[in-house]
């Protein structure tokens, strides 16, 4: 079973140099059908099957399922990375030009810095399989000591956007002061500069 919620002040105070934690992770499902129960939640568990696969650090997954309803998405990350501590929190769905979709907004309302950067690759990569790549509208971004990232709906595509930016994502966590997340190399490896 998970640990208890941590509070906000307590979330927030700084590592001690070589302290081990066991880091958070949000993984949230942005669905109307899915927060109903009329459409299987494919998103989610293709997150946590690639976080499964990709992270060798202890690392606990605090999954959501919620409709796209922006003021939900954005209390639902702050929820996570202010109540649950989550260093990172990865979201599904959404990110289209429909009118419902609107993770990308409620990303932007729940971020103090956005680092388009991640959005960038992920279209470009993306867009390498699909023209429609230029209609997503995923972006990433920071809250307090957590990386917010956006991706698409499909898990295939899922997987590609992962593969892509996820080599920053462990020295991204770094710099805000996170957990240190190490990868499993002979599948990914992750970028830290050399200390000199």
């Amino acid at each position: 079973m998970g640990r208890e919620p941590l509070e906000a002040s307590e979330a927030l105070q700084p590592l001690e140099a070589g302290q081990s934690i066991v880091a958070r992770i949000g993984v949230v499902t942005v669905s109307d059908r899915a927060s109903r129960g009329q459409y299987e939640d494919l998103g989610g568990p293709a997150i946590q099957e690639y976080l499964a696969e990709v992270l060798t650090s202890a690392y606990e997954p605090v999954a959501r399922v919620i409709p796209d309803d922006v003021e939900q998405v954005r209390r639902t990350l702050e929820e996570l990375c202010d109540e649950q501590a989550c260093c990172l929190v990865i979201t599904t769905g959404g990110t289209g030009p429909a009118p419902r979709d609107v993770t990308p907004e409620a990303t932007v309302a729940a971020c103090s810095k956005m680092l388009p950067g991640f959005g960038e690759l992920m279209r470009q990569v993306s867009l390498q399989k699909v023209p429609t790549a230029i209609l997503s509208r995923q972006t990433a971004g920071i809250r307090g000591r957590s990386l917010i990232i956006n991706l698409p709906g499909q898990p295939k595509a899922i997987r590609e956007c992962l593969d892509a930016v996820f080599p920053a994502v462990p020295y991204c966590i770094d710099l805000i002061e996170g957990p240190y997340l190490t990868t499993d190399e002979s599948r990914l490896v992750a970028f830290r500069p050399r200390k000199k």
